[in-house]
């Protein structure tokens, strides 16, 4: 390691950031899970978000006392933080819409076509320019999407179906939002204040009448939500410091085994065949995408 490099900074250790990659997988997972049993048990979506995102404080301060320090936590880029912010917390409110109305394995598979959209949308908000091979892996991957909704005609018009992708594009455009605000905004200052916005969204909802009082249990569940939500960020986070992103990023599916072990056991839940197929389809042509994205920075 270089002489002056960060107290924070980590060696390069591949193995280990593919485990913690998996590891925050599980956790993303379990968080859909505990969103869904939440949501059942009645909890609105909106207070669902505010517990989601106040108790990942819990979390992620932690994380930026242990290795950056507070002073990460400062910003010349407020109106990018409320950009990326909004856009996120429309993506996640309609991601956790089609949690509380869908299976969790299929939700979790639409989920997937996130990074699709954003190789998409990257043409003209960022001015990027696509090639023929992710061109094609696009439309190779949305035809996987269609492989997960088509196959019975009365489930492609459900509203959950609609939820989760829309989900799945709020997603894409904060991902983009996270490059572009990435150039000078740091990991843990861009997760700061969006973890904010969403507890500021979800406590403005409590004077429109928007919540419910939480049982003991159900209590316990959405505080388990932070807690579980924010972890999952910094296992994400730490993964990316330990190996580079090619090399974790495909493991991202891994969270399709968890949910369908998850959904599973708590609801008995056995996933289509066309959600398994039409999930294979998007999660290849995402890690092709990668790949070519990756080849086309070591080549600039």
């Amino acid at each position: 390691m270089p002489a002056d490099a960060p107290a924070h900074a980590v060696l390069q250790r591949s193995g280990l950031g593919i485990l913690l990659r998996v590891i925050a997988m599980a956790c993303m997972a379990g968080l859909g899970a505990l969103v869904k049993a939440c949501a059942e048990r009645g909890a609105p979506v909106l207070e669902i978000i505010f517990f989601r995102n106040a108790f990942a404080f819990v979390p992620v301060l932690l994380y930026v006392w242990k290795t950056s320090g507070f002073s990460v936590l400062k910003t010349t880029r407020p109106l990018g933080h409320a950009a990326r912010s909004s856009v996120g917390l429309i993506g996640m409110v309609c991601g956790f819409t089609a949690l509380s109305m869908l299976p969790l394995t299929e939700a979790t598979a639409l989920s997937f076509a996130a990074p699709l959209f954003m190789t998409a949308l990257s043409v003209p908000i960022l001015k990027e320019r696509v090639g023929a091979h992710r061109w094609g892996a696009v439309m190779v991957g949305f035809v996987g999407v269609l492989i997960m909704i088509r196959p019975d005609p009365t489930h492609m018009a459900t509203l959950g179906t609609v939820f989760g992708l829309a989900g799945a594009l709020g997603a894409a455009g904060a991902m983009i939002a996270v490059r572009e605000i990435g150039r000078t905004e740091s990991g843990p200052t861009i997760v700061f204040y969006f973890t904010l916005a969403g507890t500021m969204l979800g406590l403005a909802s409590l004077p429109f009448g928007g919540w419910v009082i939480p049982d003991t249990t159900t209590l316990v569940m959405l505080v388990c939500t932070g807690l579980l939500g924010g972890t999952g960020q910094l296992f994400l986070t730490e993964a990316l410091r330990r190996a580079p992103v090619a090399v974790v990023a495909p493991f991202d599916y891994t969270q399709l085994v968890w949910a369908g072990i998850i959904g599973f056991l708590v609801w008995d839940e056995l996933p289509r065949p066309a959600t398994l197929a039409g999930a294979c389809v998007v999660a290849a042509s995402g890690v092709y995408i990668l790949f070519r994205e990756t080849r086309r920075f070591r080549v600039r």
